[in-house]
């Protein structure tokens, strides 16, 4: 049954989906990398494809920016579609000197000042987590292909541009410096399979550094993730 946010029926989704937050990535996904491709939904342009990546189903759909977005889109998903596992795929800022623009990162943990968690379900933990059976599955996915991927602690933010005053920030400086970079998604995601059930991942490609000021163009955020995309496609048909 479609919702509010999704044109999508029972059964049109696969039961692992792949989410960047880009729909115009989700559409270069699909259109790169699978066979048999069906648009489910386009609701509001938020688009959602399911097709087939060496002959297995799969589905890609945007998230929208932010964790109300992939909030509503996750929860409904899992909800309402039967999905069973999200991997989010996105881009991030580094945080740290040795983390490089193009690194990949696997998040084994996420801090975020968010209230997503309380407000949602009266979670009052700053941390949420990713599933260790889905992390460990990607993690050996990478070596056989090759991969090198960063594994650590991650920050999700509500806010992109933040004043230099906020008193948040101040607070915050001393757990920021422990996490490997910052991206705006995970936080909810990784609640929202909490509460249902389910599993969660979040792959994340470096698009920029904090620390250096290098980044990609807009161009090469929306379509030159490819080491990324691969490896949650192959992680998706295996897992």
């Amino acid at each position: 049954m479609s919702t509010a946010h999704n044109s999508g029926q029972k059964g049109d989704f696969a039961k692992v989906v792949l989410m960047p937050g880009d729909p115009l990535r989700a559409q270069w996904i699909a259109q790169e990398y699978l066979s048999d491709v069906k648009l489910v939904s386009s609701v509001r342009n938020i688009l959602a494809f399911t097709g087939n990546y060496q002959g297995k189903p799969i589905s890609v759909m945007a998230s929208g920016m932010g964790m109300p977005s992939i909030g509503i889109y996750s929860y409904e998903l899992f909800h309402e579609f039967d999905v069973e596992v999200i991997v989010r795929i996105g881009s991030t800022g580094a945080y740290q000197p040795d983390v490089h623009v193009r690194d990949i990162i696997l998040a084994d943990s996420c801090w975020s000042e968010s209230t997503y968690a309380r407000t949602q379900s009266g979670d009052e933990s700053e941390w949420q987590y990713p599933s260790e059976a889905l992390n460990k599955h990607i993690s050996a996915t990478a070596g056989k292909l090759g991969l090198q991927v960063i594994t650590g602690p991650i920050h999700s933010s509500d806010v992109f541009y933040q004043e230099e005053n906020a008193v948040r920030t101040r607070l915050a400086r001393e757990e920021m410096k422990k996490l490997l970079c910052v991206e705006m998604e995970s936080f909810s995601l990784f609640h929202n399979a909490k509460v249902l059930g389910k599993q969660a991942a979040c792959l994340l490609t470096v698009s920029d550094s904090l620390v250096t000021g290098e980044q990609m163009t807009t161009q090469e955020r929306q379509s030159s993730f490819r080491g990324m995309a691969r490896l949650a496609l192959e992680a998706g048909i295996t897992y």
